[in-house]
């Protein structure tokens, strides 16, 4: 059994090796989608982006039974029953390929009668629309078969195999942007086609890791009644929740389109891309850190997860307000700098979509909690059905009138009340009470938002519009979040922690 202090080198080590793999995918991404806006022109990006994402609808399936395989291979793992998650693997394997062949059949059925039928495409760009969603069903059906493999290198937390794989595939996108300026054939087609096959390429990757590294990860046919019934039980609750998570996501680019057009999808698009590399940073150490909640949970360690949970929760959210508030006051200033031609609306998306992922990044730890008790009935059934209302809350808000930031409010208001759900409906299952939440989370995460924002609030005001005021910020930023976090959001021990690590670095550096 691995100690306390051997879980936490592992879940450095895995960290770094994620962070080195975010930074240059997130610095591709910039300058690649940069380039693809420009390629392409705002109207026919605004196209890709929402054309891929009816797929990315129909794949909701797919998210629900990912869930499953995760917690159900990190639980076996931690027991150390190697037959068992062998048999596992496999299962999910079987019923993984069932799901491909039901979102096949929905693309190539609901998907084009959507496309054709109901969403706002230029006639003249049909054409290339229909071979985007056809370029986006092949890429959605390989990862769905895909993701067993995902599963297994998580649940053993290699994650430098994620590191290495992502380089080749960040590498390989910047490979497409080359080819897009450089041929002349419609752009659109091209890009979708390319995309999918870099794709194809990343699943082969991941699935020959792990078979070569992992001797579960060997397919052998499986006939278990019971353990088909546990997985898909699991997984068709998680399909409620993943139904409402794709409906505000994909469901509000839907709205947008059907009420704006492939404009105001573009400007949702570039914001998105933004959220999404601020984002990764710390899904990065998620990702590191949620098998740890999962293996506790089976082993009984219960204070152990209650701790990894609250770090989880704080440090995520310490992080990616860290990245976010220069991007919250400046975010005009970095989208004109990014972008040669900025959408409208872009910059107002991308400040909500921020606030509403800071609050996010305090329900993955619960999440993933739920999912290691195996009882997710009555969570799925409630954070679910709130969820799914805000489609038709920000439908009416668009019927009335009401600008097309308005979906995001709408997002923000209806996830801050899932929130509280959340702990209510965790508190029997895991043994934390609404009050160890709030103190040992809400109350310190409040005091560095309040605390943070003076100085740079100051500045920004004092200040005119030039790029030297976007460097002051992001410096004044970085120094506001640094030391309010440090004084006020660590605890006493946390604080002992970080100084020793820093001394130890120090120390190496100085005998260098």
């Amino acid at each position: 059994m691995s100690s306390p202090s051997e879980n936490n080198k592992r879940i450095a080590k895995n960290t770094l090796f994620l962070y080195a793999r975010t930074l240059l995918i997130m610095l591709i991404a910039f300058y690649t989608s940069r380039i693809v806006l420009k390629s392409l022109g705002v109207e026919d990006y605004g196209i890709y982006n929402v054309v891929g994402g009816a797929v990315a609808m129909l794949g909701f399936i797919n998210s629900s039974m990912t869930s499953a395989t995760q917690r159900y291979i990190t639980f076996v793992l931690a027991e150390g029953n190697r037959s068992q998650l062998q048999k596992v693997f496999s299962m999910s394997l079987q019923v993984h390929f069932l799901i491909a062949v039901a979102v096949l059949v929905l693309s190539e059925t609901v998907g084009l009668w959507f496309m054709f039928t109901q969403m706002r495409i230029p006639p003249e760009r049909m054409d290339a629309a229909f071979w985007v969603l056809q370029c986006s069903v092949v890429s959605t059906v390989v990862m769905i078969v895909s993701v067993p493999y995902n599963a297994v290198i998580i649940a053993h937390e290699k994650m430098s195999a994620f590191a290495y794989i992502s380089m080749l595939e960040a590498v390989l996108k910047l490979a497409v942007v080359y080819l897009l300026v450089v041929f002349s054939y419609d752009k659109l087609i091209l890009y979708a086609v390319l995309i999918v096959a870099v794709q194809l390429l990343m699943r082969f990757c991941y699935s020959y890791y792990c078979r070569t590294h992992f001797e579960e990860a060997q397919y052998r046919y499986v006939r278990d009644k019971d353990l088909f019934r546990q997985m898909t039980k699991f997984a068709g609750w998680s399909l409620f929740g993943n139904l409402s998570c794709v409906l505000y996501g994909q469901g509000l680019d839907m709205l947008l389109n059907v009420f704006f057009g492939p404009v105001v999808n573009a400007a949702r698009a570039v914001a998105v891309q933004v959220q999404n590399a601020m984002q990764q940073f710390v899904g990065n150490f998620q990702m590191a850190l949620n098998p740890q909640i999962t293996k506790t949970y089976a082993k009984g360690e219960m204070d152990e997860m209650h701790a990894l949970i609250f770090r989880s929760a704080r440090f995520s959210f310490y992080m990616l307000f860290f990245l976010s508030l220069p991007v919250l006051f400046e975010a005009d200033f970095v989208l004109a700098v990014w972008l040669e031609t900025v959408p409208e609306d872009a910059s107002l998306f991308l400040r909500i979509m921020i606030g509403t992922s800071l609050l996010y990044t305090l329900s993955n730890p619960l999440m993933v909690a739920n999912q290691a008790t195996g009882v997710v009935g009555r969570y799925q059934a409630f954070c679910g059905s709130i969820l799914l209302l805000i489609v038709p809350i920000s439908w009416v808000c668009l019927w009335l009138g009401c600008p097309a930031y308005a979906v995001f409010v709408v997002h923000f208001v209806v996830e801050s009340v899932v929130q509280l759900v959340r702990m209510l409906i965790l508190r029997p299952l895991i043994g934390i009470g609404l009050a160890d939440y709030f103190k040992n989370i809400y109350k310190k995460v409040a005091g560095v938002v309040m605390l943070s924002l003076l100085m740079p609030a100051v500045i920004y005001r004092g200040m005119d519009d030039t790029a030297f005021r976007f460097l002051v910020m992001c410096v004044s930023c970085a120094l506001s979040v640094g030391m309010v976090t440090y004084w006020v959001g660590l605890s006493k021990h946390e604080r002992l922690f970080f100084r020793s690590k820093m001394l130890d670095i120090y120390a190496r550096m100085r005998s260098h």
